[in-house]
């Protein structure tokens, strides 16, 4: 008798985990672009869009499909109710809160903090033979930034990291249950540190501004204590993971470094985050029957959009392997559209054009000494490890 194949292995999603897709699931994405763009995916129990026009569409139209499940009859537990899982009107007061918040904030003051401490820290990181990039530079310099705009210190990166982590594993849990309750829990940690700035608010940021206007914002103290949760976590995800991404490309791409230094930094990373953005996925439920590329999503259908195979669309973009740091415009997905646009992404292209603008200009013989090493993660791809070194190949003329 012949073996029973692996359902990870003929799993259209779940083969992107597997360790040969893994490192680059795009050419897995095409397929299943051309060959079924609206696919019902019996083990996650969703609708998956793999089109641009098809995830945009979802993205921007709130009425018929939502972020907030309960609109689906779905019970939601609180600590998962935030800025992110709200629809309007509910999510409209905390919105403007943040929007507000983010606003009133000196940026130039930060943004200059910011440029010296990534020199600083890749100066001293160029002293040494090679140096893990995940570990030693995106993620505390991304968890240092988003606390410095939020005007609190930076928690210990031992507790931190593995809650972050096991807050993004629960995000794979339609594929992996067990996953869920570890990142509610998670999550409800989260909430209640991110609570505690509530109570005593600092001088300066946006947690200072968000103290001085909740009470007359509308917004219930456990959502807000959510949302504060989730500007720390999905601040410091997406940037760290855009960032370690982001090198991977430019160092693993022939000539790409080199060429950062003429593209502007905004459209340069811009095209990053359309090459290997961090938010590969998101999710939204139909709440009125909707035709979506030929086919009647019900009301009630969940609806899975891979944003990753989206920002690789030839339909939307020319030539969508190659990457081209002046490519413009860049309609990309990677942060979202509509309500749920992600307030953060200023943030996170603002350190990654640093960081990488300061590796292309100071350190313009900064390369690979070992493959990027990825997590097991689909809806936010990111890596595990990176070890890189920022001197030049011994013989290796590098012109400035």
């Amino acid at each position: 008798m012949a073996p029973a194949e692996d359902p990870a292995a003929v799993d259209p999603i779940l083969r992107l985990a597997g360790p040969d897709l893994l490192p680059n699931p795009y050419p897995a994405y095409a397929e299943l672009r051309e060959t079924a763009p609206v696919l019902w995916h019996e083990p996650l129990g969703s609708w998956v869009l793999t089109r641009h026009a098809d995830c945009l569409a979802v993205l921007t139209d709130s009425t018929r499909f939502a972020s907030d499940w309960r609109r689906a009859g779905e019970d939601i537990p609180g600590p998962l109710l935030s800025v992110q899982t709200l629809d309007p009107p509910e999510h409209t007061a905390i919105r403007h809160l943040l929007l507000d918040g983010f606003r009133a904030q000196d940026r130039n003051a930060l943004h200059e903090r910011l440029d010296r401490d990534v020199k600083e820290l890749l100066a001293g990181l160029a002293e040494r033979p090679s140096f893990d990039l995940v570990g030693e530079l995106a993620e505390p310099l991304a968890l240092r930034f988003v606390t410095a705009f939020l005007g609190v210190p930076a928690p210990e990166l031992d507790w931190f990291v593995p809650m972050s982590r096991t807050v993004v594993d629960g995000m794979d849990a339609g594929l992996w249950p067990e996953k869920h309750e570890p990142a509610v829990a998670a999550r409800a940690r989260l909430a209640e540190y991110a609570g505690g700035w509530l109570a005593d608010p600092p001088a300066d940021g946006l947690i200072a501004y968000v103290a001085a206007h909740a009470d007359t914002s509308g917004v219930d103290p456990a959502v807000l204590r959510n949302s504060l949760r989730a500007v720390l976590h999905a601040g410091y995800e997406s940037a760290s993971r855009l960032l370690g991404n982001a090198a991977a490309a430019l160092l693993t791409t022939p000539g790409a470094l080199a060429a950062f230094r003429t593209a502007g930094p905004g459209t340069a990373v811009d095209e990053l985050v359309r090459f290997d953005a961090p938010v590969q996925a998101d999710a939204r439920v139909c709440v009125a029957d909707t035709e979506i590329g030929g086919v009647t999503l019900k009301a009630g259908d969940p609806v899975t959009l891979l944003l990753g195979a989206a920002n690789h669309d030839p339909r939307r973009f020319a030539d969508p392997t190659e990457l081209r740091l002046d490519r413009a415009p860049n309609p990309h997905l990677g942060f979202g559209r509509g309500a749920h646009a992600c307030l953060g992404a200023s943030m996170a292209i603002r350190l990654a054009g640093s960081v990488l603008g300061t590796l292309a200009t100071d350190h313009p013989g900064a390369r690979a000494v070992a493959e990027p090493h990825h997590r097991r993660n689909l809806t936010l791809r990111g890596l595990d490890r990176f070890e890189v070194t920022l001197r030049p190949a011994t013989g290796e003329e590098v012109r400035s």
